[in-house]
């Protein structure tokens, strides 16, 4: 406070890599930083505070201290230096600041909200998943409960994508290097890439995508314009290397699942093809309840291969697509991929967190890379256009943003348990098993709390575990065979006969409402 009393100025300045490493000749992390810096640059910017303090910082900065407004520090935790267990172990003060002191409150309530619906505090409450420090960072182990909710997701997206026109493939985890060598994935991902494995004196790779396979199953036989478009997906298990100090929950791991696809089309179909795209990812969104999202065109990044021509074709048919939608966007520069630019969908949770998942990219370089080919209308050989896109992004990252999204509430359909039964007494289990059978019949996904406890006790622990439906039976409902029924919520709905609680249930599951 007594610093932002101050009013101390705040300057920028560039100056050479050798002034600066003179400036930092005390610090090995600035240096390093500079080693950096000095790959794409030959000036590094500082920037000073009145007459004492000076910082290497890429900024921007406020003109002056007082110009800060009401601020927080958050917490201090311990921090490997760039995010790796293998370097020193630094300390991170985490702070916030804010125009007005109201923008601050609301933000610290959301930050609050935030930490209750952590979906690794509710993952570990609800029995959901668990990372094990034996099996490996980043590696996250599935119970039995958020295995249940992939599965329902897994199936509607298979369902979903088979109506739109795509067929499922399956791909190998691994790949001869050469193949990503000739992919460029070598080349220009190398650092998110595993180790290679020596089997029989040739080199494998683990696979970071699954591209290069779909493209070989394209490749596998002659094709027509009249075939054209064809649309594969698969749910392929990838994997990435990423640094133990950014690794997160579900949402950053080193395997993962992608909600993948790859579409080969003729140029004249590609603008169609990436609307129909974005009108599928509509779909998919609002079944779970993703109404408000933003759209960013990414363009070509420094480590890219292939012609400016072929970057530009491919930036105005996404553009072109966006624009037939009437989709809002915004320019994201060099955050496309090496092979070719794209469109991201960021969505806003039940927080307002954005958080991104699709990805719809237009590649002309990996055609002509692994010599794709159909016969056109004149019998001649043409080169397809590929599209590359995931809606979902990662069924680990997806599950993680949705257990935050619903607070571990799942809607019915997705709920690993859907009904809860709670005999009164021990003379009520036998008719509570009775129902039980007749909703599992039903595919119901129901469990009987037969524990020798009170009825509020099982109660709040269905309502602590989430379960859609609770359903209380004693003396009453078995004389009148019926089943006393509470939502989710604390909503009472009272007493009501099996076969219409079971209408109900059903109705939930099969339209996918947000219950």
């Amino acid at each position: 406070k007594k610093i932002i009393h101050a009013d101390l100025p705040i300057e920028r300045e560039e100056i050479s890599i050798e002034k600066a490493r003179k400036l930092f000749k005390g610090n090995p992390y600035k240096q390093e930083w500079l080693d950096e810096i000095s790959k794409d640059s030959k000036k590094a910017t500082i920037y000073k505070t009145g007459d004492n303090f000076v910082d290497l910082c890429a900024g921007p900065h406020v003109s002056s201290t007082g110009k800060i407004g009401p601020f927080k520090l958050l917490s201090v935790a311990g921090a490997y230096w760039r995010g790796s267990e293998k370097n020193p172990m630094l300390t991170r003060i985490y702070g916030t600041c804010f125009p007005t002191r109201e923008k601050l409150e609301n933000y610290l309530k959301l930050l609050e909200e935030a930490k209750q619906q952590d979906h690794r505090k509710l993952g570990k409450e609800l029995d959901l998943f668990s990372i094990n420090k034996e099996v490996g960072a980043g590696l996250p182990l599935w119970h039995p409960k958020l295995a249940v909710v992939r599965g329902e997701i897994e199936n509607f997206w298979k369902e979903i994508h088979q109506k739109n026109g795509y067929q499922y493939v399956y791909s190998p985890h691994i790949g001869k290097k050469s193949l990503w060598e000739k992919s460029g994935h070598w080349k220009f991902y190398r650092e998110l890439m595993y180790s290679p494995m020596d089997i029989e004196g040739t080199d494998y790779l683990i696979k970071p995508m699954n591209c290069p396979f779909h493209v070989h199953i394209f490749k596998s036989q002659m094709r027509s314009y009249k075939d054209l478009p064809i649309r594969y997906c698969e749910l392929g298990t990838v994997y990435r290397y990423e640094p133990s100090g950014v690794l997160h929950g579900l949402t950053r791991v080193r395997g993962f699942t992608q909600d993948d696809a790859h579409i080969f089309c003729l140029p004249s179909q590609l603008e169609d093809e990436l609307i129909k795209v974005l009108s599928l990812t509509k779909q998919i969104y609002d079944v779970f309840g993703f109404k408000d999202f933003h759209s960013y065109l990414s363009t070509r990044p420094e480590k890219s291969m292939g012609s400016d021509q072929i970057w530009e074709k491919a930036t105005k048919a996404l553009k072109g697509a966006l624009q037939r939608t009437k989709l809002p966007y915004e320019i994201d520069p060099g955050a496309g991929v090496f092979y070719g630019p794209k469109i991201d969908l960021k969505v806003k949770d039940s927080l307002g967190r954005e958080w991104q998942l699709l990805t719809n990219q237009v590649d002309f370089n990996f055609p002509e890379k692994f010599d794709l080919i159909y016969i056109g209308k004149d019998g001649k050989q043409h080169r397809p256009v590929m599209v590359h896109r995931a809606i979902l992004g990662s069924l680990e990252r997806f599950m993680g943003i949705l257990i935050e999204h619903y607070a571990g509430a799942f809607p019915v359909w997705l709920a690993p348990v859907q009904a809860t039964i709670i005999p009164i007494t021990n003379r009520h289990v036998d008719y509570a098993n009775k129902v039980a059978q007749k909703l599992k019949e039903e595919n119901i996904r129901i469990e009987v709390d037969d524990r020798n406890t009170t009825a509020s006790a099982k109660i709040r622990n269905a309502e602590l575990q989430k379960i859609p439906y609770i359903l209380v039976v004693g003396d009453k409902e078995i004389k009148s065979k019926s089943v006393n029924v509470r939502v989710r919520g604390e909503k009472v709905l009272g007493p009501m006969p099996l076969n219409k609680f079971t209408t109900l249930i059903t109705q939930d599951i099969d339209k996918k409402r947000q219950v």
